[in-house]
């Protein structure tokens, strides 16, 4: 029935199989165990273009969560409308909620034949390309005294026809479920804790949070029914996880999160020493960050800011040339909140000084620019003719606006 995936994966580990026998002996743990550990490699090189393709799905997921919060509060009592917003917005944006889990689903057929091939090794059955002169040298071989095949709720009496004991089979069991589910952990933690843009908190936030805590129990629980090769095969593929993990949250962050902190000052080092980005990747980095304008984050408007304060300009073809202004608040206030300073208020008089009148005509001397008391009516002062008030006003002296001007 598996035959179509377990004869690949067979001929794959015993071409391994061959080369490391070649070396440390055809019977030994370490030329099967290793031939595992290369065939877990091969298939993972495979599926980087699928781990980029999920990187991209989970920071467009991480982006989309605000609108899809959104939808959902608008939506909450018409489900079969909140669905078709939500197909709208992958549609529109061009996400697919399953390309996270394309590396996991398409690495599962390589497990269950991995997993079927070392049964069929502990039940005396040949599978795939293993003949029986391979079978008889792959049960003979341990790890650390454990057979290959051999299983941590296997029974004494399975254990001793395969030549070990059950003391180190459970021993050895327990230790790589330990570190299995401890890598396990790791990686996810380090994706939440580092790789995460802390500026927006969604939902989706909170269950890679639940699944840094339920990973490792499944692990746990599910480990005590894997073969030794098996977790050989799983311990090796969380390792090669959080390992590529760490080079991706070091290369290339999360806009926003605490690693493109780190990163970017990093960077802003390296520009200031050289002068220049030479880097493709940086230099793509850099063109993002240009494009985005005042959408930038706290991050990216430090590490412009950085780059005015030693003289230097972001280009939007991502590279730096030297800028003969020299800005110290470029993008920032003085308190590195990222506001502007407002500027000063100046008086009706300096404004003027400033945008004197278009039309040419010269400025009045001062002289002429103070307002001049008019004369009563009958040109001499005492005359005892009074002029008329206006409508709306008050007869007889006015009282001040204000205090201060009496």
């Amino acid at each position: 029935m598996f035959s179509f995936i377990t004869t690949p994966v067979s001929w794959v580990i015993v071409q391994f199989h061959k080369l490391f026998g070649a070396i440390f002996g055809p019977d030994t743990g370490w030329a099967w165990g290793l031939s595992i550990m290369c065939l877990v490699i091969l298939i993972r090189i495979c599926l980087i273009p699928l781990f980029v393709k999920q990187i991209k799905a989970t920071r467009a997921m991480q982006t989309l969560q605000p609108e899809m919060k959104k939808i959902q509060e608008r939506y909450k009592n018409d489900k079969q409308r909140q669905s078709e917003e939500m197909m709208k917005l992958y549609k529109e944006s061009g996400t697919n909620p399953l390309s996270s889990c394309l590396p996991i689903l398409a690495q599962s057929p390589f497990f269950f034949a991995l997993y079927h091939v070392l049964s069929s090794i502990a039940s005396n059955k040949t599978v795939g390309v293993i003949d029986q002169s391979l079978l008889e040298s792959a049960q003979k071989a341990h790890i650390f005294g454990a057979p290959l095949a051999a299983k941590f709720m296997d029974s004494a009496e399975k254990v001793q026809s395969l030549d070990s004991t059950l003391l180190n089979v459970r021993v050895v069991t327990a230790i790589m479920i330990i570190l299995m589910s401890l890598s396990q952990f790791y990686t996810q933690r380090q994706l939440m804790t580092k790789n995460v843009d802390t500026t927006v908190k969604t939902p989706f936030m909170q269950q890679q949070k639940m699944l840094m805590y339920v990973f490792p129990v499944i692990f746990a629980v599910f480990g005590v029914n894997f073969p030794v090769g098996v977790l050989v095969y799983w311990l090796t593929t969380n390792v090669w996880t959080m390992g590529q993990q760490m080079y991706v949250i070091r290369q290339n962050p999360t806009p926003g999160s605490k690693a493109q902190g780190v990163y970017l000052e990093r960077l802003l080092k390296q520009v200031t020493n050289k002068k220049k980005i030479g880097n493709r990747r940086d230099r793509a980095a850099v063109k993002i960050i240009v494009a985005k304008g005042r959408d930038r984050n706290e991050n990216e408007r430090r590490f412009i800011n950085g780059l005015s304060k030693v003289g230097l300009a972001a280009q939007p073809d991502g590279a730096v040339m030297v800028s003969d202004v020299v800005t110290t608040e470029a993008e920032e206030g003085p308190t590195g909140t990222g506001r502007r300073q407002q500027p000063k208020r100046q008086s009706k008089s300096q404004r003027q000084s400033r945008h004197p009148d278009q039309s040419g005509a010269p400025e009045p001397s001062e002289d002429e620019a103070k307002p001049t008391k008019p004369k009563p009516a009958g040109g001499q002062p005492g005359s005892g003719t009074r002029s008329r008030a206006k409508s709306g006003q008050r007869k007889g002296p006015h009282r001040p606006s204000h205090p201060s001007k009496k």
